[in-house]
Formats: structure tokens, C-alpha cells, sequence
């Protein structure tokens, strides 16, 4: 199918703007379906002018998907929110969103459908994100039984909300929290290779209807990752623990601003390891080498350093 037409939901947040310039490079011609398709024009300097077509398309508005997946071969999910707010909620975005795109590609003749969702997915979860992320895996595999569905522990790359955010907090705080003592333990994936692993399902019949879970070379706990984190950058700060109680008290507040820093569903999500489970499909089942962090992290997180490319910014 390369160089058919491929529609990329979600195409101009993190993960999308690695999978959209791999489709551009490979010759696809890419319909990018996002909510704001102005915040999607920095994609079409990723590939030939006209390859990339930004749509304003909300997920839970059936004509516009329709719309957006008519004439496709293949199309691609990649919506989701980290928290709610307004008219952003878990279940019509993760959910009943992925059960939209789902059906109107199945009723388009969609060839191949790729549905990226996350490790701890499952309708009976505790966390209203997880359980959503169950909910939408479910109602696409029974609106498109060929579907593959890719789920990324956390991922990680120069644009990432993890390592930069403590980054961050590390030039200003003399200390980073551990919620719940740091123990919960992650896989992270190059946000790279889950591009990759997307390229693979989209390409390769033999991945239709499989689930991966796509997981790093190597587990950490999150105290692990903080003590990553701050050798990367050269800076000495404490390491405190948190009770998931206390943790959870502070995010009723942290949760009303904006763009809050912790919720309670996060804290939730905390409770429970983010790797990959034994059994599963993976990174390496799609002939993918996963890329270590201690490999890529340093490259991106130089300009938290005092005296890095933004030292001088940083101690202002």
C-alpha cells in the first residue's frame, strides 16, 4: 500500500509527528485529522509539500471522520489525553472516538487499520484513562476484527511530557517526588520505535488482528528513572517519598489547573507497573531492536545542564 492514502488521527501530537514524516518519506500521501488543524501545519516541512493534508476533524463528530477516512487505504489511530478537561473527557475521545474512526473505516474499506492504545489498557481498570483505553481496544476489534492494536509503555524522545517535566522540575525544585516510594516500574520506548512498529502494522498483513505491547530494553522503577534522570543532567537533588494518599490529596488540587502536573486518576494509574506482560507480542515480534534511553535521553536533556545549550536561560 505504500504510497496510498493514509489518514493519521491525532497526527500532530507527540508520537504523530514521527509517524507522519515516516508515511511522508515513505510516499504516502497523509490526510492528518486533528482537532486544530492549524497547530498540524509545522508537519508539511517533515515531507513534500502536498503529501500532508491537515483536516479539522474531532473524533466524535461521525460526518467528519467519514469524511476523513473516505478513499483511504489504510488509517491510523493515535488520539488520547493524559487528563480531561472542558469537553475532553475519557470515554467520548478513547472510547466512543476509537469506536467512530473503527466503524467509518470499516464501512469505507479501510485495508488496515492501526489502533494505538497503552500498556494497563482494560475495562475493568481502576483508572478512568486505562479503563477507556480497554473500552476503545474493544469496540474497535469488533467494528474492525483485522485491526492492530500497538501499546506503548511510556515513550520517550526529545518532545516527551516525562523526562522533560521532572527535567524541568529538577532546575527550580531542591527535591522530586516519588509517589508511593518510587517503586511502580516502566518499560520506556523510544517514541522512535513505536514509529516504526506502526510503519511494520500498517505494511505487513501478517500483523492484522494482534495486539503488542512495545516496551524498552530494559525495566526501571521510577526511582530508577529519577536517578537516570538526574545523572543525565549532572544535578544532586533529594528524592522524596510520597504516599499514594498524600499524593492523591494534592492532586484534588493540582487537577483544577489548566494543564495540571498530577490527578488523581494518574495517581491511580501509579499504583500498577507499566511493562510489558509476560507472553505478549512485541518490539522484537515486529522485527524492531528496542533503543535503550540511556542512548537517546542525553541528546535532548542537554539543555537542562548548567551551562548546556540553554544553561544561561536555565539559572535565570
Amino acid at each position: 500500500m505504500i504510497g496510498g492514502v493514509v489518514t493519521v488521527f491525532g497526527g500532530s501530537g507527540f508520537l504523530g509527528r514521527y509517524v507522519v514524516q515516516r508515511l511522508a518519506r515513505d510516499g504516502w500521501r497523509v490526510r492528518v485529522a486533528v482537532r486544530h488543524p492549524a497547530r498540524a501545519a509545522f508537519l508539511k516541512p517533515l515531507g513534500d509539500i502536498g503529501q500532508i493534508v491537515p483536516l479539522c476533524v474531532p473524533v466524535q463528530d461521525r460526518e467528519a471522520v467519514a469524511a476523513a477516512v473516505a478513499g483511504a487505504d489504510a488509517v491510523v489511530n493515535l488520539v488520547g489525553i493524559l487528563f480531561e478537561g472542558g469537553r475532553q473527557r475519557f470515554q467520548d475521545v478513547q472510547a466512543e472516538g476509537a469506536k467512530i474512526i473503527a466503524e467509518e473505516a470499516s464501512a469505507a474499506g479501510v485495508l488496515s487499520l492501526v489502533h494505538v492504545s497503552a500498556i494497563g489498557a482494560s475495562p475493568e481498570s481502576q483508572s478512568a484513562y486505562a479503563r477507556s483505553k480497554g473500552a476503545g481496544e474493544a469496540a474497535v476489534r469488533a467494528a474492525f476484527p483485522g485491526a492492530t492494536v500497538l501499546r506503548p509503555s511510556v515513550v520517550f524522545g526529545p518532545e516527551d511530557g516525562f523526562f522533560n517535566r521532572f527535567a524541568e522540575m529538577a532546575r527550580f525544585s531542591p527535591a522530586l517526588p516519588l509517589i508511593g516510594g518510587g517503586k511502580t516500574r516502566f518499560q520506556p520506548v523510544y517514541v522512535a520505535d513505536v514509529a516504526r512498529a506502526v510503519m511494520k502494522a500498517l505494511n505487513d498483513p501478517a500483523c492484522r488482528g494482534k495486539v503488542y505491547e512495545l516496551g524498552g530494553p530494559k525495566i526501571y522503577s521510577f526511582k530508577e528513572l529519577m536517578g537516570l534522570l538526574l545523572r543525565t543532567i549532572g544535578k544532586k537533588r533529594c528524592l522524596v517519598s510520597l504516599p499514594f494518599g498524600l499524593a492523591r490529596l494534592q492532586a484534588t488540587f493540582l487537577e483544577l489547573l489548566p494543564v495540571p502536573p498530577l490527578t488523581r486518576d494518574q495517581v491511580t494509574l501509579l499504583r500498577h507497573d507499566n511493562v510489558v506482560s509476560p507472553g505478549a507480542l512485541t518490539l522484537k515480534d515486529l522485527g524492531i531492536e528496542p533503543t535503550a534511553a540511556e542512548g537517546v535521553i542525553p541528546s535532548y536533556l542537554d539543555r537542562y545542564r548548567d551551562g548546556g545549550r540553554f544553561g544561561s536561560r536555565a539559572k535565570a
